[in-house]
């Protein structure tokens, strides 16, 4: 009676692939999690934008001024449309809107250790809730 319980060794064999092919995922969706994989998302170049966030994007990499005490502040991207990263990674800037009397909903966010050198851009006119990536 007891042999008839114990499986046999295709279902053993099964079992242990089955095991390892959950190991293997799993482990690639955490090397994946800390990989610095871009989102697919939309680019604009540059030259595109509006002469007040071209302005700011130079602003940036002159390393100012700025023309609001939070620009340069550490982006915290609680959204999470933008590639996962340490805190610290990104910084937002604001990118003026004519004829608004507070910061807007036009924004600039750069990533990388160097304020400016950053090593990507994005540009957000709806405070946050989409971005596009800046491309040169």
């Amino acid at each position: 009676m007891l042999l008839s319980r114990l499986p046999s060794p295709r279902q053993s064999i099964r079992k242990l692939a089955l095991a390892i092919a959950v190991t293997g995922f799993l482990a690639g969706s955490a090397a994946g999690r800390n990989a610095v994989a871009e989102p697919a998302m939309p680019t604009v170049a540059l030259s595109q934008l509006s002469a007040e966030a071209q302005h700011t994007e130079a602003r940036i990499r002159q390393g100012g001024p700025f023309s609001d005490a939070k620009d340069g502040s550490t982006f915290g991207n609680r959204e999470r449309l933008l590639p996962a990263q340490g805190r610290g990674y990104y910084r937002e800037y604001t990118v003026k809107t004519p004829g608004a009397r507070d910061r807007g909903a036009r924004r600039i966010v750069c990533g990388g250790s160097q304020p400016t050198r950053p090593e990507r851009c994005y540009y957000t006119g709806d405070h946050y809730a989409s971005f596009v990536r800046i491309v040169q």
